[in-house]
């Protein structure tokens, strides 16, 4: 499975485009659509980058989220619909595939994916750096609603 185009607008929306490195919410270098590295080589984002164009940027997103739809995949033991599919690799694109591998979320949708309490678990994932965000819980929100979504 490909992520479908409800899911990349979903990832794009929330990460935002930022040309110009920039420090995320818990340090960390980024650009783009929150790349942390390039890639072809997976060098990391420094702060001394040059900027990155919507023309480098969006086959970069793409390519890094073939990472996330893997993993997804191989850790994801049942079928999934399109928009299930979209909401986890969004969630793993976010918070990647260790914090998806452990969490109560992914138990549940091996379980039974169309469990309706799964949605209690997207909301749990909010913070960064400790702290409630704003745009995680709401993030978290449009994933739950875009999982549910038929």
């Amino acid at each position: 499975m490909k992520t479908g185009q409800k899911g990349l607008a979903l990832i794009k929306e929330f990460e935002g485009w930022y040309s110009e490195p920039y420090l995320d919410p818990v340090g960390i270098a980024t650009i783009g659509y929150g790349f942390t590295y390039y890639l072809p080589g997976r060098k990391k984002v420094t702060l001394k980058d040059k900027p990155l164009s919507r023309a480098e940027g969006d086959p970069m997103l793409k390519e890094i989220l073939t990472n996330y739809e893997n993993d997804v995949l191989r850790i994801v033991k049942k079928p999934l619909t399109q928009n299930q599919f979209d909401a986890l690799v969004s969630f793993t694109y976010n918070l990647g595939a260790t914090n998806l591998g452990k969490s109560t979320l992914l138990k549940k949708v091996n379980m039974n994916p169309n469990d309706p309490t799964i949605a209690d678990e997207f909301p749990k994932w909010n913070k960064a750096g400790g702290k409630v965000l704003p745009g995680l819980v709401r993030r978290r929100k449009a994933e739950a609603e875009l999982y549910f979504n038929k």
